[in-house]
C-alpha cells in the first residue's frame, strides 16, 4: 500500500525578501494544475478519488487540514480504514504528494486560504478515473 509523501522545501530570506524552494519535488510527471480557493472555513470538500490519479497539494496562502486514505486496499473493508491527517500551511514549505489509489477531503482553516493542486493526469482523463464517496463515509478529525 503506497502512502502519501511530504516533501519538505526550505526558505531563502535575505534583505531582498522571501524565498520558498522545492529542489526536491521533481514536476516531470506533472500535466495540469489548478487552485482552490474555499469561500469559508466550515466546507469540507472530499471524499473524491481516483485509483490511477496521483495529485500534490501545496498550500500557499493561509492554511488547510488534508484528509487521505487508501481506497485501493482490497484486504481492508472500506468502512473499517482510517483517514491519515496533514495540515499545510503558508509558512511551511511543505508539498503532500497522495498516491493513485487514495481519496481526498480537505477543508481551509483560515478564511482567503488558497491550494494549489498539481495532477498527472488530463482533466479528461481525470473525469474516467473519478470515485466520489459522501462525506460521512470515514470519520475524519477536522
Amino acid at each position: 500500500m503506497v502512502q502519501p509523501i511530504e516533501i519538505e522545501g526550505s526558505v531563502f530570506s535575505d534583505t531582498r525578501g522571501k524565498i520558498k524552494f522545492f529542489n526536491t519535488f521533481y514536476m516531470t510527471q506533472i500535466v495540469r494544475f489548478y487552485e482552490i480557493s474555499p469561500v469559508s472555513t466550515e466546507i469540507i470538500r472530499g471524499w473524491q478519488g481516483h485509483l490511477k490519479e496521483k495529485k500534490w497539494f501545496y498550500c500557499h496562502t493561509g492554511s488547510f487540514i488534508i484528509n487521505t486514505i487508501n481506497i485501493a486496499d482490497k484486504v481492508i473493508p472500506i468502512s473499517n480504514r482510517i483517514p491519515e491527517r496533514f495540515v499545510l500551511k503558508e509558512n511551511t514549505p511543505l508539498i503532500l504528494e497522495v498516491p493513485e489509489g487514495s481519496a481526498t477531503a480537505f477543508k481551509s482553516l483560515e478564511y482567503g486560504s488558497k491550494l494549489m493542486v498539481f495532477s498527472n493526469f488530463t482533466l479528461e482523463e481525470s473525469m474516467t478515473d473519478d470515485i466520489r464517496f459522501p462525506l460521512e463515509t470515514w470519520n475524519a478529525e477536522w
